[in-house]
């Protein structure tokens, strides 16, 4: 919320006020400190504002703001044109804030791990210290300089440069080889997964670097067996805590969480064994096979299937029925290779977009089911109101009509990786991104 209206009177002169639930607006006083660095106002609804019926929104509307006690529209009014206070005129770092400094005091291990915990700049497992010694010889896996900026983290003061990369990579246990790798992963650092609901990313990696670095995509991909794909994925948890400041009570504040942020699923796909005509996820994207990519996604669900694909009952029919549970904005459907064969051999999928489109025309979900889902309340409902289709349409039937979520084929996608072992696979609504070129990080 609070960095859309930061965009909006920095970039549009609009004034602004910050509009929320009432669980989330607590953390407007940190954000103003160390997030945007400018006096967002904030009024404060009820919670759920998701999924309630107009009478509700309604009477917040016409209730009181929580945070000042005014009524709402006199305490949005109040903020877009009172005077800035003298605490909102303050600029710079919060009085009695001290940066960090680029090097630690000399101390023991036992305690420089402590403070590292203290600090909440670790996952909470084992970190290996990173010394400068550690970190020059991390830097020796790129030509890039350790000043340049990898990324910002929500367009804010706060950077990433590749010194700080080689810092992260050294922590996570990183070898000198895997940190271009680690580098192309970092410039999405700022989209490390955190929100109310059970945020988390997915990592996969393309081309002949997954060899290079050892990178696993064959038996247990998904598994704690392959140093490469555990650190790598580790790697982006460290960036965002630390760079995002993502700290429990301060930039953290899931619910719930999500136990797959340890690693974010960082794998890479089986391209040796994708069926002939199916194409890796980079090459979908518009890459070349030759391309080193890493691709990123993020999202909340991941599903496993309870059991073997089999012949008589086709495994996307299965893809269907769980399909049914996720928001239809997008989704990722991991598989074995056999899964793969299956589809292609016995069903005539010739190609992963001919088994997305399929999955598109065939999702169908009730529409009171579609509505019921918070997430598709909040995105989707603005642009029913808005007359937009095909949301519109939808807005007003009966809750038992089915309809189709998955209105962009282009928006599933299809990862081949496991041990060619068993017929399993995930089902997931993780939407990627362009993928990164690993290559320009060497």
């Amino acid at each position: 919320m609070s960095r859309f209206a930061r965009n909006i009177e920095l970039q549009h002169k609009i004034p602004t006020v910050g509009a929320s639930g009432v669980n989330v607006v607590k953390f407007k006083d940190y954000d103003l400190l160390y997030g945007n660095g400018m006096p967002i106002r904030y009024v404060a609804f009820p919670f759920p504002v998701a999924g309630q019926p107009r009478s509700v929104h309604k009477s917040y509307v016409e209730g009181k703001d929580l945070l000042s006690g005014k009524p709402m529209m006199k305490a949005i009014l109040d903020a877009l044109t009172l005077p800035l206070t003298d605490e909102e005129k303050k600029s710079g770092m919060p009085s009695g804030y001290t940066p960090e400094p680029r090097l630690l005091k000399p101390d023991t291990e036992a305690n420089l791990h402590r403070l590292f915990k203290d600090k909440e700049w670790t996952d909470f497992n084992p970190i290996i210290l990173p010394t400068e010694k550690l970190v020059a010889e991390m830097l020796k896996g790129t030509s890039r300089k350790p000043d340049e900026v990898v990324c910002r983290y929500f367009g804010t003061t706060r950077e990433m440069t590749v010194e700080k990369a080689a810092v992260i990579a050294v922590m996570a246990g990183a070898r000198v080889e895997y940190f271009p790798t680690i580098l192309a992963v970092l410039t999405q650092a700022s989209s490390f997964g955190n929100s109310t609901s059970s945020a988390a990313n997915m990592i996969v990696v393309n081309g002949p670097v997954r060899k290079e670095i050892g990178m696993n995509s064959g038996m247990d991909a998904l598994g704690p067996f392959a140093e490469a794909n555990s650190v790598i994925g580790r790697s982006f948890t460290l960036a965002g805590k630390i760079i995002g400041d993502v700290r429990l009570g301060a930039g953290a504040y899931s619910s719930l969480g999500s136990n797959l942020q340890y690693n974010n699923l960082c794998f890479a796909e089986n391209e040796e064994l994708l069926p002939e005509g199916w194409d890796p996820i980079s090459v979908q994207m518009g890459f070349k096979r030759t391309d080193n990519v890493v691709s990123i996604g993020s999202g909340w669900s991941y599903i496993s299937s309870v059991g073997e694909a089999q012949i008589k009952h086709p495994p996307h029919m299965m893809f269907r029925d769980y399909m049914r549970s996720l928001t239809g904005m997008a989704a990722t459907i991991i598989m074995d290779p056999t899964v793969a064969a299956l589809l292609k051999d016995a069903h005539g999928f010739k190609t992963k977009a001919q088994l997305a489109e399929w999955l598109a025309q065939n999702v169908e979900v009730a529409a009171g089911t579609y509505w019921g889902n918070g997430v598709n309340t909040t995105a989707m409902m603005p642009l029913a109101l808005q007359g937009l289709a095909p949301y519109a349409a939808w807005k007003d039937l009966p809750p038992d009509t089915l309809l189709k979520p998955f209105t962009n084929p282009r928006t599933i996608n299809v990862i081949i990786t496991g041990g060619n072992i068993q017929t399993t696979w995930f089902v997931t609504d993780f939407r990627f991104g362009r993928g990164i070129l690993i290559d320009e990080w060497r």
